[in-house]
């Protein structure tokens, strides 16, 4: 039997063990499978492993988009997560050439993918606490969001989540070192149905600049950590 002679709920299931440029790859080789491949059931769950994988077009975003995740464990994401104020020109120009690539995805999923029900996000150090209140807004049945190492979430997530995370459950802030232990205290007590970790969070230093009298200070406080 060709593959073609397959019905179309089987041929669904095939490609669901494929990788996604395995199903890309698929797809090209006749008009059928590409059909299968441009099936929306087939999209409910998206993982990447770089912002570069955000930018080809093998997958597709929609409704049917349930599980997403972004997890960046690249030695490239440590230059991501050091302070704005501290990057060289050389630093700041490696940033620059992605700065908005997740967000401007998490963007479209905000416009396509309103029944997310879970957001997986690491090493996204670019990530801001606008689009994480987008999202929040624009799929309101999100029960699960996990940020991990994304710098410059700060407590206005936080305070997002008050406001606008009705159906979450469960949410992680660990290793966002701009989280205080204030902006938690409120989600305790706003949201107290949620499943809250923050490991290591509000008791990382700020990215405050701080005056030069510090400096040496905040710098030796890091080693000792580290």
């Amino acid at each position: 039997m060709h593959i073609t002679q397959l019905n179309w709920e089987c041929l669904l299931h095939l490609f669901s063990f494929l990788d996604k440029n395995s199903r890309k790859s698929l797809a090209k080789t006749c008009h059928k499978l590409l059909e299968v491949f441009q099936d929306p059931l087939l999209w409910s769950l998206l993982n990447f492993h770089s912002p570069a994988e955000l930018k080809k077009d093998n997958f597709l975003l929609g409704p049917a988009l349930k599980y997403l995740s972004i997890c960046w464990y690249s030695e490239r994401v440590k230059v991501c997560n050091i302070e704005d104020w501290m990057k060289n020109s050389f630093q700041k120009d490696f940033c620059n050439r992605h700065e908005n690539t997740v967000n401007d995805f998490l963007l479209e999923v905000c416009n396509r993918c309103p029944n997310l029900l879970s957001l997986t996000l690491s090493g996204c150090g670019h990530v801001t606490d606008d689009c994480i209140l987008l999202l929040l807004k624009n799929c309101p049945n999100l029960k699960t969001l996990k940020l991990e190492n994304c710098v410059r979430i700060t407590d206005q997530t936080l305070e997002a989540v008050t406001l606008y995370g009705r159906s979450l459950q469960t949410l992680h802030v660990d290793f966002c070192r701009n989280i205080t232990q204030t902006g938690l205290e409120r989600v305790r007590e706003k949201c107290p149905l949620v499943m809250l970790r923050a490991e290591r969070s509000a008791n990382m230093i700020p990215d405050n600049k701080p005056e030069k009298k510090l400096m040496l200070e905040k710098a030796s406080r890091k080693l000792v950590q580290l």
